[in-house]
């Protein structure tokens, strides 16, 4: 389901987990500076990037389907294109409460494989702007 007000994202805002899909090592970066912003107001960073080892002093999964920890938040930082299939290991998931799309990415026909799976998801949006409009 869409989220389409400031109450579902002040909500949002409340969970604590957090799995960043392309997350970057690379200062100035908004796969980058983003999370970083988040893991420094308290939020739980699981990034997922392939070529890194570690980011923000935790191990940096290959892919979602291989974060061992439980995700409320899957916040994604890849091309339009490879968001199907961050989607779909979404969906395999229990603990994937909301998938979030930064901005310029988005995937109508993922969103309503998400919404289909009983999940939330915004959609071109960043998290960071979220956060301090709404905190």
């Amino acid at each position: 389901m869409p989220v389409e007000s400031d109450d579902e994202l002040r909500e949002i805002l409340e969970l604590d987990t957090i799995a960043v899909v392309g997350c970057s090592t690379t200062p100035g970066k908004a796969a980058h500076d983003v999370p970083k912003f988040l893991h420094d107001r308290g939020y739980e960073i699981v990034p997922v990037n392939p070529h890194a080892d570690e980011i923000f002093g935790r191990e940096a999964a290959d892919a979602l389907a291989d974060v061992e920890a439980d995700v409320d938040i899957v916040d994604v930082f890849r091309p339009s294109e490879e968001v199907a299939g961050i989607v779909d290991q979404a969906v395999e998931r229990d603990d994937v409460e909301i998938v979030w799309t930064q901005l310029g990415i988005r995937d109508p026909e993922a969103g309503e494989r998400l919404e289909a799976a009983g999940k939330r998801y915004v959609q071109d949006e960043c998290l960071k702007v979220a956060h301090q409009r709404l905190t």
